[in-house]
Order: structure tokens, then sequence, then C-alpha cells
């Protein structure tokens, strides 16, 4: 088997409309489908992040909350690449959202740093 690339990430949320607007009016990504599901009574809306990257975002009623911060078991963290992390720092900020320190990676010398969605994943920016 060979394993061309990730296909999609697959996010579930607890307020659709919330999760909506932040995923595409606050961070910018195209909106590919949107999708209400009648016998699960829950959205699915599919996300184009930067030229080919997906993210399916799930509704669905009362999810379980997410153990802990960010050290539990499963998906760490999704990581955005970004040119330039100064100016995605602003914006972010200019949006509201709350933006921890800018860290530098000592293995790869490249900067980045932490945000969350409105459910409290932690999202990282990486400096390209």
């Amino acid at each position: 088997m060979k394993i061309n690339k990730i296909h999609h990430i697959a996010i579930i949320c607890s307020n659709y409309q919330k999760s909506k607007d932040f995923y595409v009016n606050l961070l910018g990504f195209e909106i590919i489908q949107e999708t209400f599901r009648k016998e699960r009574n829950s959205y699915k809306l599919d996300l184009r992040v930067g030229t080919q990257d997906q993210i399916e975002l799930f509704s669905f009623l009362d999810p379980p909350q997410r153990p802990n911060q960010p050290e539990s078991c499963g998906l760490r963290h999704l990581a955005f690449e970004v040119d330039d992390i100064d100016q995605s720092v602003r914006d972010l900020l200019g949006k509201g959202i709350e933006v921890e320190p800018i860290r530098l990676d000592e293995i790869t010398g490249k900067r980045y740093t932490f945000f969350q969605d409105p459910d409290h994943l932690p999202l990282e920016i990486y400096q390209k």
C-alpha cells in the first residue's frame, strides 16, 4: 500500500453555527459543500484549506468533551502553515481570537503558536 496524502481531517463541534462562523468567516476556509443529515439531525460541512487540504466539520447532539488539553490520547492538535506568523497573529487578534505567545521550534528553527477553536481544539500556526 502507498498512501499519497492526508485526504481530510474530521472535527466534531458542539455548536455548529459558532464553529462554521469560526472556520469560514474568521479563518477564511472555503465551503465546498454543506449537508444536513436529517436522520442524524446533524450537519457535515466540507471546507477547503489552502489549495488542496480539507476539513470535515461535523455537528452531533451532545458530543463528549475533550478530556484534557492538549495531551489527551488521540489528535493532539491541528497545525496550519502560514507565510507570515506575525501578520497571522495580528489577524487572529484583530478578530478577537486569543493567541499564545510565539515560540521557536528548537528542532526546525521555525516559529509557531497556538490558538483554539470554539470547542477548545488546539490549533497551531507554523511559519513556512
